[in-house]
């Protein structure tokens, strides 16, 4: 009985000692596809501050580079166009504003915008998942391009406050 005992005990031992192999998955991140049927569109802008920015070629720039964003695929697409619109953005702040959309509520938006963009980079960079990101860049972008619509549509004389 002993016998059986420490044989039973030694195959035990030899069991639970053997080397198990794990099987290792590895994400391909490289391939990650990016789906933007979820995202929101494009709001529209108001004939009345299209007209003041179809001058504005910085801005004709951006609005070039944000709707390549439609066509991405997979990181690296959304990758080179992130950099894209970094540097568009970066030459739209720069530039001249028309003079109608020459204030800081229009300004703030445009580095709201850039602050998500960066995040979207930092997503990349850091290899997480930037659909939230993406998300939220997309709804700062039409905060902005809604912001040239609240101001066309602001008919209140701004000298009438100022004055009292």
């Amino acid at each position: 009985m002993e016998r059986i005992f420490f044989f039973g005990l030694a195959l035990l031992t030899i069991m639970a000692c053997k080397e198990q192999k794990q099987e290792l998955v590895v994400e391909d991140t490289a391939t990650y596809e990016i789906g933007n049927e979820k995202w929101p569109k494009k709001l529209p802008i108001k004939p009345e501050a299209q007209a003041i920015l179809k001058d504005w070629i910085e801005f004709a720039s951006f609005e070039t580079s944000f709707d390549a964003l439609q066509t991405v695929a997979n990181k690296e697409d959304l990758s080179l166009v992130i950099e894209d619109m970094i540097t568009k953005q970066n030459q739209l702040a720069e530039s001249t504003y028309p003079k109608e959309f020459d204030i800081p509520q229009v300004k703030s938006r445009q580095k709201i915008l850039k602050t998500y963009m960066l995040k979207v980079k930092g997503d990349l960079y850091y290899r997480t998942d930037p659909n939230e990101s993406l998300l939220q860049m997309i709804e700062a972008y039409n905060a902005f391009r809604n912001q040239f619509n609240v101001v066309v549509n602001n008919k209140l004389d701004t000298n009438l406050i100022l004055d009292f």
